[in-house]
């Protein structure tokens, strides 16, 4: 591509829906001489919708007396379909009727031109008509392209760059929110803390490769026991794991922790440097409550921590409520 034609604007793509060939041939050799522009002819208006949705058009020029369908009818179902909504329409009418004119605005036309209209009249309004809806276009893609991308990066910046599980900030985030919908609605919520046991001996003995290896089969397996949409997991730190658990009270949270702690066991991946079983195992403590006003999410998570303090001072893999 030359530096002549690098991100210029394409021409105008013209789609005409008009039962008289007479207007339509007239039309086209108005439009002859423009090597850039295309054109396209239906004289079928119940063909309209989908020849147009073919052909593409950055403008469509329109009768608005045709056999068949009403030419307002069918400015309105141009203006409802998907392929043809955006698309500016240049109504043609037999004469200049105020009243005629005011409802095809009505109905969304964007120009209105009495046949037959001037050539180089109709040439201008085609060219600011199509320059405009492709340059609404080109805005609308680079939008949508703009929302990819903040997508793409509000993904990364979520998650941990390790497990690809919720990462401490999201946990810090939905644990508030979460913390003041249990506030507003007088409802429990529960956290779970979960440490891998002796990870330090695997990771000094199975290398770093092995421990992070270890750590991301660990985070699968915790994502894939809590089922909920509802609920999460996320990595608080290091070999630690957290999941918050809202509109749950500690009982059935419990039910969840050991559900946690037999998934994890079920991995059956080998640890020959522990000192609490010969595979990798994990401790989790349990708290739950129903927040009150003014409180702090601080509160659950010291709860939770001392009863992961007392699973491993009791002999590890295993879960502990709060008290």
């Amino acid at each position: 591509m030359d530096n002549d034609t690098q991100g210029k604007m394409p021409g105008p793509r013209v789609f005409l829906v008009d039962d008289q060939l007479i207007v339509a041939e007239g039309i086209r050799r108005m439009l002859a001489g423009e090597s850039d522009i295309d054109f396209y002819y239906c004289q079928n208006p119940t063909d309209a919708i989908n020849a147009a949705a073919k052909y593409q058009p950055t403008v469509i020029l329109q009768d608005l007396v045709m056999p068949d369908v009403d030419g307002m009818t069918l400015l309105r179902f141009l203006n409802k379909s998907p392929a043809t909504s955006k698309v500016p329409v240049i109504v043609l009418s037999s004469k200049e009727d105020p009243k005629i004119k005011s409802d095809a605005f009505e109905n969304n036309a964007a120009d209105y031109l009495v046949k037959p209209p001037e050539k180089i009249e109709l040439i201008a309004r085609i060219r600011a008509h199509s320059r405009s809806y492709l340059a609404h276009q080109a805005l609308d893609e680079a939008h949508k392209e703009l929302e990819e991308k903040n997508a793409i990066l509000e993904r990364i910046s979520s998650e941990d760059g390790l497990t690809g599980i919720f990462n401490r900030r999201s946990f810090d985030q939905f644990l508030q929110k979460e913390w003041d919908r249990a506030i507003r609605e007088k409802t429990n919520i529960s956290l779970i803390m979960i440490d891998i046991d002796h990870f330090k001996g695997y990771n000094d003995h199975y290398g770093h490769q092995g421990g992070d290896d270890c750590l991301c089969q660990v985070a699968s397996a915790l994502a894939e026991a809590v089922g909920r949409p509802g609920d999460m997991v996320a990595r608080y730190g290091g070999e630690e794991f957290v999941v918050v658990l809202p509109n749950t009270d500690i009982d059935g949270a419990a039910l969840i922790a050991e559900k946690l702690r037999r998934k994890v066991e079920g991995l059956a991946l080998p640890h020959n440097y522990s000192t609490t079983a010969n595979y990798v195992t994990i401790s989790l403590g349990v708290a739950g409550i129903v927040p009150a006003v003014d409180s702090d999410p601080d509160t659950l998570i010291k709860q939770a921590d001392a009863a992961l303090y007392e699973s491993k001072e009791s002999g590890r893999n295993r879960y502990c409520l709060s008290k």
